[in-house]
């Protein structure tokens, strides 16, 4: 365990800009993506009438009085000064705790129809370590460091976990080539309802002219996913990435689904750029450059 702790997060990292840009770049993006996330449901919620499926606290409160009255908005708006606040100034980074809560009222609101997307998980968990971190860290550096380590844990937790579900719930039959070739042609027919046409790509082509190479696309996918807790070890965390990364592309080009915000999310945490930053000669001088602490808020 402490093996596994040591790995995930990164209070020992020298104190470099290398970190510091690594670390804050983690946090944009989350903040980033938590906005595009809040004002894309804020305009989608006034739509929906009814909770058909409550999620989360919106089995605790009634989450409908979000469909009226502007309230998706406004609750966007509060969402957004409290990220891009403590973003800015350190010394109320205690907002993010109350952002995440917001946000998770917005996803309840947004997905209380019975269809629930993966795209916002892992934006929300860095949200969640990012509010943490504020109530229970002192210092930039170990509040960054632990909200960083804390979200690799979750995509660790999660691709391993749902290679799980996936062999609970069907066996290691799982990967049989005949359900890569049932998907392909669901999903065709959900994007010609969509779009009018619809034509197979080269590698949905070569998948459904051979079986065993069907095959193998689904066996690489969940072995993929069976290995990700590895991504809480740094030694492996980048063959690891970029396997997970590979096998996103893979999706892609299969089913016609792209995990983008996930695949972006695993480019900036899952390999070591503190460390090529700081190969970059010249670079540590910058350490106590005034706008450079200015802008890392260091």
């Amino acid at each position: 365990m402490m093996r596994i702790l040591q790995n995930l997060f990164q209070f020992d990292e020298p104190d470099s800009v290398g970190t510091k840009i690594q670390l804050r770049a983690f946090e944009f993006f989350a903040v980033t993506y938590t906005l595009i996330y809040t004002w894309e449901w804020a305009f989608y919620i006034p739509r929906l009438s009814d909770v058909v499926l409550p999620l989360g606290l919106a089995n605790y409160i009634d989450i409908s009085v979000f469909f009226t009255n502007g309230i998706s908005i406004y609750n966007a708006v509060l969402i957004s000064l409290f990220t891009l606040i403590p973003l800015l100034f350190k010394r109320v980074r205690w907002l993010y705790a109350i952002a995440f809560v917001l946000f998770h009222l917005q996803h309840v609101a947004r997905f209380s129809q019975g269809e629930i997307p993966h795209s916002a998980n892992l934006v929300a968990f860095s949200l969640m370590g990012l509010g943490l971190a504020a109530l229970f860290f002192k210092g930039m550096k170990n509040e960054l460091s632990f909200a960083f380590g804390f979200t690799l844990f979750f995509f660790g937790l999660g691709y391993t976990s749902a290679a799980i579900s996936k062999l609970v719930a069907t066996g290691v039959t799982w990967v049989d080539g005949y359900h890569l070739w049932l998907w392909m042609g669901e999903k065709s027919i959900d994007i010609l309802s969509l779009q009018g046409e619809f034509q197979y790509n080269w590698l949905q082509e070569l998948a459904f002219n051979s079986r065993f190479l069907a095959t193998l696309i689904l066996s690489f996918g969940l072995i993929t996913e069976l290995l990700g807790f590895t991504i809480w070890f740094k030694k492996l965390r980048p063959y690891i990435v970029i396997m997970l990364i590979g096998m996103h592309v893979g999706i892609d080009l299969t089913m016609n689904i792209f995990f983008k915000t996930f695949s972006i999310q695993l480019i900036i945490m899952g390999f070591f750029w503190n460390r090529y930053i700081n190969a970059i000669p010249g670079v540590e001088g910058l350490n106590e450059h005034p706008l450079v602490k200015k802008i890392l808020l260091y």
